[in-house]
């Protein structure tokens, strides 16, 4: 299956090297599931307790999380909202762009300005419905007691569709060895409380757009994809960015 435009080694670690600006995009996600849960305590909003997941995975500082939480219930912050936009880039390639913003104008302005430099375009809404599904999609590590098989099983009721191995790339030393498992997206809550009850540590767990059929690229085709991806990604108001590249 494809995934949030990771397939390039190189790519990915030019993006971890950007701690200033994913701090930020953590914070605003953690914000929103806070708001939209209606409770500042993980425990008793699932999404938050997701979010926070996901941005102790990327080592987010405790005061910034807690700092992000309390933005959510303060009177006088922004109204951060998601927002989604579809696009194409050169080469036929797909983009479903996800935002947090609490400006959909300056939003869209600097996206539309992105995409027409790196010679994309913006599409209207539901352009793309048919070229991606959304995905509840779960990574932790692969270990030794894990067995796959077993799991897969395991997991079949509670919404498991795909179940994979994959590698990480580390900035220092080998690559990390992981496990992705996918489902359907509504199935999300279901998939999250059992990989918990079975004592699996999550690393991050997202809904995804994950692209129905995808296209193979030269090199060179690649890189200029991939700089516009990466401009696309340098704006504070956008999170991830997801491709239909092989």
């Amino acid at each position: 299956m494809g995934r949030a435009f990771e397939y390039r080694k190189a790519a990915k670690l030019k993006r971890w090297g950007t701690m200033s600006r994913l701090f930020p995009k953590l914070g605003k996600q953690i914000t929103i599931a806070a708001k939209e849960g209606g409770s500042p305590d993980p425990e008793m909003n699932a999404k938050l307790r997701t979010a926070i997941m996901n941005a102790k995975a990327q080592n987010m500082p405790k005061d910034l999380i807690e700092r992000a939480i309390k933005r959510a219930f303060d009177k006088d912050a922004a109204d951060i909202k998601e927002i989604t936009y579809e696009a194409k880039a050169p080469h036929g390639v797909q983009l479903i762009i996800e935002c947090a913003t609490d400006n959909n104008t300056r939003t869209v302005a600097n996206v539309r300005a992105a995409l027409k430099k790196g010679g994309g375009e913006l599409l209207t809404s539901g352009a793309l419905n048919y070229m991606f599904t959304k995905k509840a999609v779960f990574v932790f590590d692969k270990k030794d007691d894990i067995d796959l098989e077993e799991l897969e099983l395991d997991l079949i009721d509670y919404g498991l569709e795909e179940i994979e191995e994959d590698v990480e790339p580390q900035e220092v030393g080998e690559d990390k060895k992981i496990i992705r498992v996918y489902g359907e997206f509504t199935s999300f809550g279901e998939l999250s409380k059992a990989l918990e009850e079975r004592s699996i540590d999550v690393k991050a767990a997202n809904i995804e757009y994950i692209p129905n059929t995808t296209i193979e690229l030269s090199e060179e085709q690649i890189e200029e994809v991939e700089n516009l991806i990466d401009k696309l990604e340098e704006d504070d108001d956008v999170n991830k960015v997801y491709t239909n590249l092989a």
